[in-house]
Parts: C-alpha cells; structure tokens; sequence
C-alpha cells in the first residue's frame, strides 16, 4: 500500500464564527487549499508553521506527542481548524509539529467525515458512499 494524498481547504473556524455574528465579511475568512497526507496513525490534522500563521490561528496551548520513529515532541495545539474535502466537513484543533513540512490529515477527521482510504485506489472515499453516517450510542 502507498501513500495516499488529498486535496483539502482549511479555514480559520474562529473567522467563521466572526462572520456569523456579522464582524467581518464572507470573503475576510482566512482560508488556504492544501495537499495533505492520509495518514490513519496520525491522531488529528497536523499542518505547517506556515499554515498556521496564514489562517491566522491561536496557539492555545503545548501537547506532547510521538512522531515519526517513536521521538517526542512538544507540539503547538491551535484554535479551531474548519477541514473541507469535497462535500464533507469537520472542525478539530490542529497540531503544528516542530520541523513538519507536510500537512497529515489524522483519523479523527477521517472518522467525523466517514471518511475510509481506498488502499487499491490510494485515494479517500466515503465509508458508505455518498452519504455521511455517524454511528451513535
């Protein structure tokens, strides 16, 4: 199995937020479209320093995370991220790993979108088709 690449935008969710509450203007939204790495052992979206600074985001705190080769790493937690592929969305906070120059789309936004890779195909698809299912408990 290789590795798997997609097409997504990022927009600074607080701006959205902004844009609600009638602050700012649609097209003031900071947002970028990025190619990022599927990658299913990553636990969230991880992004660059230098996306970070272009959506604008917070930094709301430090965690501790394992990278690549088993090393630790204080990381940068952001404010929220809005991640869009296609039709599908889903907000989380990203990390911004010292030294990354990949973007890496984890599994828990995989999970929100019902997202799945086709390893075959390399590429995203809905887990059950077109339509988003949530499984609730």
């Amino acid at each position: 199995m290789g590795i798997t690449y997609t097409e997504i935008t990022l927009k600074n969710a607080d701006d959205r937020v902004r844009v609600e509450e009638g602050l700012i203007k649609e097209q003031d939204v900071r947002e970028t479209t990025v190619t990022a790495m599927v990658d299913t052992g990553a636990g969230t979206l991880v992004i660059t320093e230098a996306v970070c600074e272009r959506l604008g985001l917070r930094i709301e705190g430090l965690r501790n995370a394992t990278v690549v080769g088993g090393g630790k790493a204080f990381c940068k937690r952001t404010s929220p991220v809005t991640i869009y592929w296609k039709d599908r969305s889903s907000v989380c906070n990203a990390l911004v790993v010292p030294g990354e120059t990949n973007i890496l789309l984890g599994a828990i936004p995989l999970e929100d979108m019902d997202l799945i890779v086709n390893p075959v195909k390399q590429v995203l698809e809905g887990a059950h088709g077109d339509e988003v299912l949530m499984m609730l408990k």
